[in-house]
């Protein structure tokens, strides 16, 4: 909620002008659901994904006559956004005693962030990386506050998902995922893929950074005399022998899960289009600092959950 510079020692002249901030990941999936178009934008508390199927019976043609047959159906998902904010007060007099005192204006009294844009930039990479975990991990009754804001795919597709864990789609159950048996594990969701949806040019295999990592490794040792990597520096490769993308999130980070998916079956709920993107960072001058201040909904879901498929140990 505030500036810690505990772990700094008192002033000895420094360049206060270098920062350097590590890397942070991005909302991956996100961005790649609203790349598919499915973003439901103005959701002030749930909106309703509503789905209609209809079937065909053919009948002979050989008499006159009408007989009815066949039946159309509409049912719904619901998209629940949770309501998120971040709130940070920066009393820039915590800086004077410490080398960050050289970005300080003259005078006692600060009405503007130093390093405004480095700041800005940061706290937005960090939304960014939080909010690509809640959309895997996100879980209502979770206790931790990053996540409990909304429930996440996961969460969402437990129930109705193919779970290719099992036979007849891989020869023995895994227990963990290794070097030794990630090739059969990523083959396994693949053959769990749908017939009716594993032919569309939007599916996808989604995976963690550690299992993607694993996996690629486990390719190129199987084939060390032709290995070629069809990947690409974002963590995506084409798995060989079909056109299905496997990707890397950061979100499955940890997890030891794998989802495959059309990228038109998960639908992103929010009320306004890159609310979490949009912030103010202004002087309050009744307190004396520098405010930080963040608001957006945010929830996901998919419209046919019988046609995703998990891996979970």
């Amino acid at each position: 909620m505030a500036f810690d510079v505990s772990t700094l020692a008192a002033y000895t002249k420094q360049d206060a002008r270098k920062l350097v901030t590590s890397a942070v990941l991005g909302a991956k999936t996100v961005t790649l659901i609203k790349d598919a178009g499915n973003v439901m934008v103005g959701v002030k508390s749930a909106e309703t994904i509503n789905i209609m199927d209809t079937d065909v019976l053919f009948q002979s043609g050989a008499s006159c006559g009408f007989t009815a047959s066949g039946t159309t159906a509409f049912t719904q998902r619901t998209v629940t956004v949770g309501k998120i904010k971040i709130n940070e007060a920066l009393c820039l007099k915590d800086l004077e005693s410490k080398y960050l005192q050289e970005a300080l204006p003259q005078g006692s009294r600060y009405d503007s962030m130093v390093f405004a844009e480095a700041y800005s930039n940061r706290k937005a990479e960090k939304i960014a990386a939080a909010l690509e975990k809640a959309v895997w991990q996100g879980d209502t009754t979770s206790g931790d506050s990053q996540l409990l804001h909304f429930d996440g795919l996961i969460k969402q597709v437990d129930t109705g998902a193919v779970q290719a864990n099992a036979s007849p789609f891989i020869g023995t159950v895994a227990t963990s995922i290794t070097s030794a048996n990630v090739i059969a594990v990523v083959d396994a969701v693949y053959a769990a893929i749908p017939a009716e949806v594993v032919d569309k040019d939007d599916v996808v295999i989604f995976c963690g950074m550690d299992v993607f990592r694993t996996y690629t490794i486990a390719l190129k040792n199987s084939n060390l005399f032709h290995y070629n990597y069809d990947g690409k520096a974002n963590g995506e490769l084409v798995l060989p022998g079909t056109t299905i993308r496997v990707i890397a999130t950061p979100g499955l980070n940890a997890t030891n899960k794998l989802y495959a998916m059309q990228l038109s079956n998960i639908f992103w709920g929010t009320d306004l289009l890159d609310e979490q993107e949009r912030f103010e960072l202004f002087y309050a001058k009744e307190a004396d600092q520098v405010r930080f201040v963040c608001e957006f909904k945010a929830g996901v879901n998919v419209a046919f959950p019988s046609q995703v498929v998990k891996f979970t140990l």
